[in-house]
């Protein structure tokens, strides 16, 4: 009976970990398309940037006036991919730790 609940639990957990993951497919399109609209519906500008693997580069975006922010993975082909947004953005500026001493 408890492999069987399990078996189930599992099952229902990777079913709807497969939705999400189908829901949540990037939405893509030219960079210049991307930016255009990050900026003028969200009035996100670009806060950082840093490659991902060796033919991508992934870009933060946010605004301090409307707290969105947006994660872009842009391809060596131009096309620009959204990963993830969200809201409720702070910048956070922390000191990094003395090189040698354990974080």
């Amino acid at each position: 009976m408890t492999q069987q609940m399990f078996a189930l639990s599992f099952g229902l957990a990777v079913l709807l970990s497969a939705s999400q993951i189908a829901h949540g497919a990037p939405q893509c399109d030219t960079r210049k398309a991307v930016t255009a609209l990050l900026a003028d519906r969200y009035g996100e500008t670009r806060r950082a940037v840093g490659l991902a693997g060796q033919a991508a580069v992934m870009e933060l975006y946010a605004s301090d006036a409307t707290g969105t922010w947006s994660i872009t993975m842009t391809l060596p082909d131009g096309t620009m991919c959204l990963m993830a947004s969200g809201s409720t953005y702070e910048a956070v500026t922390e000191d990094l730790p003395a090189k040698g001493n354990p974080a």
